[in-house]
């Protein structure tokens, strides 16, 4: 797979090889390990924020930064995908 940008926001782009996981804010939230996951990131000053308004998803990156951002999982999701394509 070739090295894909995903935009998430503002000023906030990553490459696809960045990225550890792509996360749903409300679906993940519930659990008290993505809590405290959450809260640790936010204690060791690795929590950005990438949303303009309420965040709907979260990214976790290799070097342990987690960026809030607006769209969907889905939405980003897609973006990849449709880089994957147009690209080849």
């Amino acid at each position: 797979m070739k090295r894909q940008i995903l935009y998430l926001g503002g000023e906030f782009a990553l490459t696809s090889e960045d990225i550890v996981g792509i996360f749903d804010l409300d679906n993940t939230s519930w659990s008290h390990i993505t809590r405290g996951f959450l809260s640790g990131a936010e204690q060791r000053g690795k929590v950005q924020n990438a949303a303009e308004d309420i965040p709907r998803s979260f990214v976790v990156c290799h070097d342990e930064t987690v960026i809030l951002t607006q769209p969907s999982t889905a939405a980003l999701v897609r973006r990849l995908e449709n880089q994957e394509r147009t690209n080849g």
